[in-house]
C-alpha cells in the first residue's frame, strides 16, 4: 500500500497546493451547504439558523486542517508580497471546482428531499425554493448597493481576524489551534452579518455552487435573481478583502518592533558597498 501511495504522489509543487485547495473548499461547502439542504427541506424541523453557521463554520474549520499543511494561500498573501501572483488564477481554479463538486454531492444527498419539497420543480424564488440551498441570493428588501457594503464589510471583518491569528507578533497563537479560531470567527461573522445575503465572503464559495445549478436544472434564474445578483458574492469580497488587509496592516501589523533578524538585515541592506564597515555589531574598523 505504501509503495502505491508513494506511485501516486504528485511531485509537482503547485499542482499539489492546487489539489489541496481544491479539498479543502470541497469540505467547507459540502458541510456548509449540507446544513442548508437540511434546514431547507425539513423545514427548520431539523435545524435552524445557527446549525447553518455551525456547518459553515466547522466546515471551515475542517477545510482549513485538510489544506493548510499543503496550501492555504490567498489572495490577500498576493497583495502583503507573500505568495507569487501567476498562482493566484490556478488557486481560483481549483477552489470553484472544489466548490462546484462540493454542490453537486450536496445535491446528490439531498435528492429526494429537494425533490419532495419542491414538487419535483427546481425553482429560485417562492416558498420552494431551494436554489439557496446552493448560493446566496439578497433578502427581499436588500438592495443591489446594500449588498455590495454587507459583503465588503462581512469580508474585511474576516480578514481582519484571519491577519490576526496568523500574527505571530501580535499574540502567539499555536498552529493547532487556529483553523479552530478561523472557523469561530466564521461563526461569528454569520451569526452578526448573515441576514442580508448569507456571507458568501468568499467569490469561489458562491460562483461555484451557481455554476453547479445552472447546470442542473435551476437553468439562468441563479444569475437572473435578486436584480443580477450573481456578481456581488464575487466583485464585493474581493474589495473587502483589500479593505480588511490594509485597515490590518495600517493599524496594526506596521507598527510592530522590528524584531532581530530583521534588524540584522537592515544593517547588511544599510551597509553593503560601504568599505571599512562589517557586520559585528556594525563595527568600524
Amino acid at each position: 500500500m505504501e509503495r502505491l501511495l508513494r506511485k501516486c504522489q504528485i511531485r509537482n509543487q503547485l499542482l499539489r497546493e492546487c489539489l489541496a485547495e481544491c479539498l479543502g473548499v470541497y469540505v467547507l461547502i459540502l458541510f456548509g451547504c449540507g446544513s442548508v439542504a437540511q434546514v431547507t427541506t425539513t423545514q427548520e424541523k431539523k435545524g435552524q439558523y445557527l446549525s447553518i453557521n455551525l456547518g459553515f463554520a466547522l466546515g471551515v474549520t475542517f477545510g482549513v486542517f485538510v489544506s493548510r499543511g499543503v496550501s492555504g494561500e490567498a489572495l490577500h498573501l498576493c497583495v502583503l508580497g507573500r505568495h507569487p501572483w501567476k498562482k493566484l488564477p490556478f488557486y481560483i481554479f481549483f477552489q470553484v471546482l472544489g466548490a462546484f463538486l462540493a454542490a453537486a454531492t450536496v445535491a446528490l444527498q439531498y435528492y429526494d428531499a429537494i425533490q419532495a419539497f419542491s414538487g419535483g420543480e427546481l425553482t429560485v424564488t417562492g416558498p420552494t425554493a431551494t436554489a439557496g440551498i446552493f448560493s446566496t441570493f439578497p433578502a427581499d428588501y436588500l438592495s443591489v448597493w446594500g449588498g455590495v457594503v454587507d459583503q465588503v464589510i462581512g469580508t474585511a471583518a474576516l480578514l481582519l481576524g484571519v491577519l490576526a491569528i496568523g500574527d505571530q507578533k501580535n499574540s502567539s497563537i499555536p498552529d493547532g489551534l487556529q483553523p479552530v479560531l478561523v472557523g469561530a470567527l466564521v461563526l461569528v461573522i454569520g451569526t452578526s452579518m448573515g441576514s442580508n445575503s448569507g456571507y458568501a465572503i468568499n467569490p469561489a464559495r458562491d460562483i461555484g455552487p451557481r455554476l453547479f445549478t445552472y447546470i442542473a436544472g435551476w437553468g439562468v434564474e441563479v444569475f437572473r435573481a435578486g436584480s443580477w445578483w450573481w456578481w456581488v458574492p464575487i466583485v464585493a469580497p474581493c474589495v473587502g478583502a483589500l479593505l480588511g488587509t490594509l485597515i490590518y496592516e495600517l493599524m496594526i501589523e506596521a507598527h510592530h518592533p522590528a524584531s532581530p533578524s530583521e534588524l540584522q538585515t537592515s544593517c547588511v541592506e544599510a551597509t553593503e558597498g560601504k568599505p571599512g564597515l562589517e557586520l559585528e555589531g556594525v563595527k568600524s574598523d
